[in-house]
C-alpha cells in the first residue's frame, strides 16, 4: 500500500504538497468515487484516475547527466548544491548518484533510483571502466605512464591501484581509465607519480560516453539498451 498523495506525485512529477491540493480538490478518484483523502492507502490493483485519465506509478528513472563544476553528488552539503537540482529540485524521489564526482570535478553521472543497477556501476567486483580527461600541472613522465599502467601506491591506502589505462593526447593532457572507485583516486594517483591536476573531467563510465551534444548541465534519459549495458 502506498498513500495517494505520494502516488500521484510519483506519476504526475509534482511535490507531495501539490498532489495533496489535486487530491482534496477533487480531481482524484479511486475506483470510480472521488477521493479526496490525501492518506488514503492504494495498491496496484486500484483504479486511479485524475481528471478522467488513469495513472500509474512510473517505472524505475535512469539518468546521464553532464556536471558542471561546484555542484556536488550528495544532498547533505551545505556549501554546494546537490547535482539533483539540475534535473528536478522538486520530486528527486528515490534518485541517487552511481558514484561520486567532487565539486571540481565534470563530466559523466550516473543516476537512477533502481539500487541494484546503481550496485553493478559502484561495486568493486564488477570493475566498471571509468575514463576522465586529466589536465596536468606539468609534463606527464614515460615513467609516469609506466607506473600508472601497472598501478600506484596512494597516500592512506594499504594496497596499490588496479593497473590503469593511459592515453597521453598532449604532454600536459592524459586520458585515464579505472576500474576502481577510491577516494579522489585520480588526483591521488597523479600526486603518486609527482604530478598534479589542473581540471578533471569523466568522459565515460561503461560503455556510456558523455557526447557533445550534451552540453554542461544538461540530462537526458538513458536508452533501454545502455541501461541493459550494466545488466
Amino acid at each position: 500500500m502506498v498513500r495517494l498523495d505520494k502516488l500521484v506525485a510519483k506519476a504526475l512529477g509534482v511535490s507531495r504538497k501539490h498532489a495533496t491540493k489535486l487530491v482534496q480538490s477533487g480531481r482524484v478518484s479511486v475506483n470510480d468515487s472521488l477521493e479526496k483523502s490525501a492518506s488514503k492507502g492504494v495498491s496496484d490493483s486500484d483504479n486511479i484516475l485524475f481528471e478522467g485519465q488513469p495513472i500509474e506509478l512510473p517505472g524505475k528513472r535512469y539518468i546521464v547527466l553532464n556536471k558542471p563544476k561546484d555542484y556536488i553528488c550528495s544532498t547533505k552539503d551545505e556549501e554546494y548544491p546537490s547535482a539533483l537540482n539540475l534535473i528536478d529540485p522538486r520530486n528527486f524521489g528515490n534518485l541517487h548518484f552511481a558514484g561520486r564526482l567532487d565539486a571540481e570535478t565534470t563530466g559523466l553521472i550516473l543516476i537512477s533510483d533502481d539500487g541494484q543497477w546503481t550496485h553493478r556501476i559502484t561495486s568493486p567486483k564488477f570493475k566498471q571502466p571509468k575514463t576522465y580527461r586529466a589536465l596536468l600541472d606539468s609534463d606527464i613522465t614515460e615513467q609516469a605512464v609506466s607506473d600508472l599502467e601497472k598501478g600506484v601506491m596512494i597516500k592512506d591506502s594499504d594496497k596499490p591501484t588496479s593497473p590503469a589505462q593511459v592515453k597521453v593526447l598532449n604532454p600536459k593532457e592524459i586520458e585515464l581509465t579505472i576500474t576502481e572507485g577510491r577516494y579522489h583516486q585520480v588526483r591521488r594517483m597523479l600526486v603518486a607519480v609527482g604530478n598534479h591536476v589542473v581540471e578533471l573531467h569523466r568522459s565515460s563510465v561503461g560503455s556510456i560516453i558523455l557526447s557533445e551534444d550534451l552540453g554542461i548541465g544538461e540530462w537526458r534519459v538513458l536508452t533501454q539498451a545502455e541501461v541493459d549495458g550494466f545488466l
